[in-house]
């Protein structure tokens, strides 16, 4: 029974001394081994791996993999004496796990209190105006003086990001009122060139308008005128050409008098005929007219005579 025993002790620690030499390691972790206390510098890569009983033992297993540092809201004061309140993400990894552990003693406390004075520092070189607006310009500076400070731990920090940035609540009070004067001020501002720019319009409209009826008129005018005189030019062509034409029919009556009186003696008589005619029918027309009128005729001159009757016509007519 004694030996039963003795079997079972010494295969249960031969068992655990075998456990103990066989270590797998899980892809994107690292383990740093140490024999007797001190580390070797052997390192256990993902898969696996053999140790020495009771030398060798597994000091620290660490992902390699890149992690996220949430870090907490931290009270700064800007260059201008205002209070606010920022906060931070920053995305890092393991370069050298041997560094990271034996460097110092807690990376991760390590990391937010660096990156928590960073951030302090960083924020109170700017003006409350200028934190809002250098956002990307502080990530990058952060980013670059966190990987320095931290490459003695065998850290990379691959992305620092600002998340909010908070002003206090006295200064958001006051950041409200100064946001409503402004918008007060724009829309006044606003209001005030739109009822510019319509006066403006308006006053244009106007002066087109008057300067368009200006040359309407002058236009019509400048027709009417020409119309007048063509219509003119047209009455006097008319009455010129009327006057042609009797100064024509005239002279060819006088010609056919004169050929009839040259060729037929006779034709004087008939002649005297007619005037004596024109003469009866030129004493009616007289007679006719409103105002009397006393004629005195020479009967050895009856063409003469009747010329006058037919001007003292032509003047009761008119």
């Amino acid at each position: 029974m004694e030996g039963l025993l003795g079997a079972i002790i010494v295969f249960a620690m031969g068992g655990s001394a075998l456990a103990s030499t066989v270590k797998i390691i899980n892809q994107g972790d690292q383990a740093l081994v140490e024999r007797l206390g001190k580390y070797s510098g052997r390192k256990l890569d993902p898969g696996l791996n053999f140790l020495l009983p009771f030398l060798d033992n597994v000091a620290a297993k660490e992902t390699v993999r890149e992690r996220v540092l949430d870090i907490p809201p931290q009270n700064c004061i800007t260059k201008d004496n205002v209070s606010i309140s920022a906060d931070a993400v920053v995305y890092w990894r393991i370069t050298d796990l041997a560094k990271a552990y034996y460097k110092v003693q807690n990376l991760r406390d390590a990391m937010v209190n660096l990156v928590l004075t960073q951030i302090r520092e960083e924020m109170g070189k700017l003006e409350l105006d200028e934190t809002f607006t250098a956002r990307a310009q502080v990530n990058e500076v952060l980013l670059r003086e966190l990987d320095i400070a931290t490459d003695p731990w065998g850290v990379k920090v691959t992305r620092v990001e600002l998340r909010d940035i908070v002003p206090s609540k006295a200064v958001l009070d006051s950041m409200e009122l100064q946001m409503t004067a402004e918008r007060k001020k724009r829309a006044a501002i606003l209001t005030s060139e739109g009822e510019k720019n319509s006066a403006i319009n308006s006053a244009q409209g106007q002066a087109e308008a008057q300067v368009l009826d200006a040359q309407a008129r002058q236009k019509s005018v400048i027709l009417a005128a020409e119309a007048q005189q063509k219509a003119l030019v047209l009455k006097a062509q008319a009455e010129r050409q009327e006057i042609v034409l009797k100064a024509q029919a005239t002279a060819e009556a006088l010609k056919i008098v004169g050929e009839a009186l040259q060729n037929n003696p006779q034709s004087a008589e008939s002649l005297k005929f007619l005037l004596a005619q024109q003469y009866l029918e030129m004493g009616l027309k007289i007679g006719e007219s409103d105002s009397a009128k006393v004629m005195f005729m020479d009967p050895s001159n009856i063409p003469a005579t009747i010329e006058g009757m037919k001007a003292i016509v032509s003047e009761s007519t008119r």
